[in-house]
């Protein structure tokens, strides 16, 4: 098989994710685009191991590496997505400049944390 047909491959693999980072705004989309790339490398990797026939399979070593990295990534991701759209009710990247909570201006009051049900709070012995 010739280097070429694989590299190319990877390397339009790697262009989607790359245009999938810099132009979505969704988180979820661009953790997908960041995984694309991730598959691109890998891509490659094997087919110069393969190329090359090396013995040790250090290429094919290291696209194992790569891939427990990459499922690490997309699990701590996918839970800072969650808790950001549990507190904001949006994931768009461009919305978050910040990662702390929005406070109310001087003079507005703060919201009150939500009231429990009387059951709820008997059970646990507050008299509130």
């Amino acid at each position: 098989m010739h280097a070429a047909y694989p590299v190319v491959v990877a390397a339009l693999l790697f262009s989607v994710g790359v245009y999938g980072v810099l132009a979505r705004r969704n988180a979820i989309l661009v953790l997908m685009s960041v995984e694309l790339m991730l598959n691109a490398v890998n891509l490659n990797l094997v087919a110069f191991d393969v190329l090359w026939r090396d013995r040790l399979h250090g290429g094919q070593v290291m696209t194992l590496f790569t891939i427990v990295i990459a499922a690490a990534e997309i699990g701590l991701g996918l839970a800072i997505v969650l808790l950001v759209f549990r507190n904001r009710r949006m994931i768009e990247v461009d919305r978050l400049r910040t990662l702390t909570e929005q406070t109310a201006p001087a003079g507005e009051e703060t919201p009150q944390e939500p009231r429990r049900p009387a059951a709820a709070a008997a059970r646990e012995g507050d008299t509130a």
